[in-house]
């Protein structure tokens, strides 16, 4: 039963309301909001509330604790002019659902969301619930060697998951919950290969329409599928086969609903006043005030909560170029420029910045990864050498390139062979990632395997060889869920992915690829090791434009192993394709998209074959290869099995 509210009794110091006040306050999701306490004076336990709301005349906590009464436990300001209203109800425990509700600005009554919430009503019901986590963790192990796994120089396959429609209830077509995810994407995860999950936004959101990207809830996990002990459980579980998670987050725009963000006290106090700057035209939503130090205190703590509370093991920040360019998506007018006249967002850019300080250099083995669209330089580079600070970005350039040149009919991709080869000129530039993601499957772009050109058969040999470009192309890899099968329709968040396609082997044979493209990149160094320097890659021949062919070579950070990847795009089988290579010896051929067991049509190099000593693309040596039809072969070389002397090219 709660008691009446005590004022003076509250978690926050004199020092949090200077760090929060200065904006670099990081760790208020333990201090604001509903916060589990004892007050000192009696050693009564109940729940401290909190809220940010400088321009209200008056506000009070409601819940079904007190009927709704907003008179039974009114707020106080705070003597310290932070804006900041608190109050202590004894006697009340977890689960209990409450409100702030405010007299704004503008004598106007509303009730709203606990900004700091850590759970809340299923929607499209809006109350906040007390909540405080008890869960012990089981992923020691894990977090003590997390950063073998995550660190830039590992082998990264990223899952992209939408909790919502991963897989359904047959029967109810109701979505999984959280413990039913547990039980299933663990075990998939690590029979497919991929070492790790990235979900879309699990962060509360009203319109489930939004995949979680119209984010109000930025400390609390969706209802939909459970309780944040659940989602814990759900990461555990998946930390327990080695596979890590990865948490995209949403600091450029917040939704509109009256119950949240908007308007909080009556005024625009997280978003900006001016719509020029506070309004963002493509989502219909409100952009931040990044240069409001209790605005990036407010989110650089939500970026860290979901690390330190929720043991993720990175961020991927949604719509960065959209944060970085105050002209974004505007026309001319519609925009302010910034103190010195440019169009580049300088407070969101420090926001960037303190961000990934804070989140590199608190947890250190973690990784935050950019969805930026442009050319803005150094987003990978560290801040103390003008970067941005993320560890690494989503390759947009070279999805767009690749996808537009695999949508061509092979009788034209000769005049564009500049669309395979030209990422190479950049790829260096960033630390980047490939991504084959949820947005290139939406919205009437079709599923992947209906964007590749050519009858039934040659599109399933067209997504194999584009996999396997993918995997043998320097940077990490993401994949959308049911891309790694061939999924026929476009994805939609309110059916499941198509699993019963599985029971034909067309499909499955997708799917055997996309496996083992995995676990190859786990076993072979020259993979993965250096994906982010030059020193691990070398064309062989990527002028070959009447053919349709690429040949090149990946190396780890050793000179004792290579791999030979020679990929031919067209549906012609080019046999006796002479290619240089830097060894003498035997070159195993490890991977072909073209075998009977994907689905192709058998063509290959029975296993492998010794190199002659034919000087060819300038090389000392070179094998005769039979390139299959819409495919590509791979060959594993080791120098500590040489059968003749060489020497390195």
């Amino acid at each position: 039963m709660a008691g009446s509210i005590r004022h003076g009794v509250s978690p926050l110091t004199d020092y949090d309301i200077f760090l929060f006040k200065q904006g670099t306050h990081y760790h208020l999701y333990e201090k604001m909001g509903a916060q589990k306490f004892t007050d000192p004076a009696d050693n009564t336990e109940g729940v401290a509330f909190s809220v940010w709301a400088p321009n209200a005349q008056e506000v009070s906590v409601v819940g079904n604790f007190n009927g709704w009464d907003p008179g039974a436990h009114p707020l106080a300001a705070r003597w310290d002019g932070s804006g900041i209203w608190e109050g202590f109800v004894p006697g009340l425990n977890k689960w209990e659902l409450y409100k702030f509700h405010i007299k704004n600005s503008h004598g106007e009554y509303k009730d709203k969301m606990d900004p700091f919430s850590r759970a809340f009503e299923l929607p499209p019901r809006t109350s906040s619930i007390t909540h405080w986590p008890e869960y012990e963790w089981h992923d020691g192990e894990w977090l003590a060697h997390r950063g073998e796994a995550m660190n830039l120089s590992a082998p990264l396959s990223v899952y992209e998951v939408h909790l919502g429609s991963w897989r359904r209830h047959w029967d109810d077509g109701l979505s999984l919950s959280y413990r039913e995810m547990a039980e299933e994407l663990p075990g998939y995860c690590e029979d497919m290969g991929f070492n790790a999950v990235e979900f879309l936004p699990v962060m509360e959101h009203p319109f489930y329409g939004s995949w979680g990207y119209q984010t109000l809830g930025y400390f609390a996990p969706t209802a939909r599928y459970g309780t944040p002990e659940d989602f814990m459980y759900l990461v555990d579980e998946l930390h327990k086969r080695k596979i890590a998670v990865i948490l995209d987050f949403v600091p450029s725009h917040f939704p509109t609903d009256d119950f949240g963000l908007a308007r909080y006290d009556g005024t625009a106090l997280y978003e900006h006043e001016d719509p020029r700057k506070g309004y963002h035209p493509d989502w219909g939503s409100y952009i931040f005030n990044y240069g409001r130090n209790e605005v990036r205190s407010y989110l650089i703590s939500s970026a860290a909560f979901w690390i330190d509370q929720y043991h993720a093991d990175g961020l991927r920040i949604d719509a960065v170029a959209s944060m970085l360019y105050l002209d974004y998506s505007r026309r001319d007018g519609e925009w302010v420029p910034n103190i010195y006249g440019g169009h580049e967002n300088l407070e969101a850019i420090a926001l960037l910045r303190d961000m990934n300080s804070e989140l590199y250099g608190r947890f250190g083995t973690i990784q935050t990864i950019a969805e930026e669209s442009t050319d803005w330089p150094m987003v990978t580079r560290p801040v103390f050498l003008g970067g941005l600070g993320f560890g690494m970005k989503w390759n947009m350039g070279w999805m767009h390139d690749t996808l537009e040149y695999m949508s061509l009919d092979a009788v034209y991709r000769a005049w564009h062979q500049n669309q395979l080869t030209f990422s190479i000129w950049y790829a260096f530039s960033e630390n980047f990632m490939l991504p084959l993601s949820h947005d290139e499957v939406v919205h009437g772009k079709g599923s992947l395997i209906n964007k590749m050109s050519g009858d039934w058969w040659q599109k399933r040999a067209n997504l194999r060889l584009l996999y396997g470009y993918m995997w043998a192309h320097p940077g990490k890899k993401l994949l959308f869920m049911g891309s790694e099968f061939g999924q026929g329709l476009e994805w939609s968040h309110d059916t499941a992915c198509e699993w019963h396609l599985l029971q034909k082997e067309e499909f499955k044979g997708i799917q055997n690829w996309v496996r083992d493209l995995n676990h190859a990149l786990k076993e072979y160094k020259p993979l993965y090791e250096l994906d982010f320097s030059g020193e691990g890659f070398r064309w062989i021949d990527c002028s070959d434009w009447h053919d349709s062919v690429i040949v090149w070579w990946r190396k780890g950070k050793s000179n004792e192993e290579y791999i030979l990847c020679a990929a031919n795009f067209t549906p012609v089988p080019r046999f006796g394709y002479r290619v240089g290579v830097p060894r003498m010896g035997f070159w195993k051929e490890i991977l072909n998209s073209d075998s009977t067991q994907y689905g192709g049509s058998g063509i290959g190099n029975c296993g492998g074959m010794e190199s002659e000593a034919v000087e060819c693309h300038n090389l000392p040596y070179s094998l005769q290869l039979s390139l299959p039809p819409l495919g590509i072969v791979m060959f594993h070389y080791d120098t500590r099995n040489e059968t003749k002397n060489g020497n390195e090219a």
